[in-house]
């Protein structure tokens, strides 16, 4: 739950600045969350089963925040890129 928290917490501070995004920027941006909620949810019903480790689940969830990152850093290089 603390994970979907955060993950909730930067989701809503993201939205103050998406008006400045470009296109590209933002659509690279809401596929990067979409994916690292959809891998957070999943770990942490591994953890719930007793599959993996809290410290295994935080994890897979920081590498999955990590990609979505780099993906909305991909777009905003690509909006410059363009002009927008």
């Amino acid at each position: 739950m603390k994970k979907f928290i955060m993950i909730s917490s930067a989701l809503a501070l993201g939205l103050g600045v998406a008006a400045c995004d470009g296109p590209k920027e933002n659509a690279m941006e809401d596929a990067g969350e979409q994916h690292a909620e959809a891998v957070n949810d999943k770990a942490e019903a591994m953890e719930d089963a007793g599959q993996i480790t809290d410290a295994q689940a935080d994890a897979m969830t920081k590498k999955a925040e990590d990609k979505a990152d780099a993906m909305e850093e991909a777009g905003e290089a690509a909006d410059h890129a363009t002009g927008n």
